[in-house]
């Protein structure tokens, strides 16, 4: 069973190079249902650009809350 949840980011790009080079591990933010939520900040890698990382994203995972995907909506 996958479940899928959506959020808003919007992060500088200093703020973003920290996700990057890896300085930041976790990112942590919230649903647009009212859920925290903690993922791996690797998996924001692909989003980052000459902005930072901006947008509607969607993330899903499976019922052991592992991470099975991170897109941009």
């Amino acid at each position: 069973m996958m479940m899928e949840l959506r959020f808003s980011l919007n992060i500088s790009r200093e703020q973003a190079l920290r996700y990057y080079q890896g300085t930041a591990k976790v990112v942590m933010v919230t649903a647009e249902t009212g859920q925290k939520l903690q993922f791996p900040a690797e998996h924001l890698r692909p989003f980052i650009d000459q902005k930072g990382i901006w947008g509607q994203f969607s993330i899903q995972f499976d019922k052991d809350n592992k991470l099975i995907g991170l897109n941009r909506i």
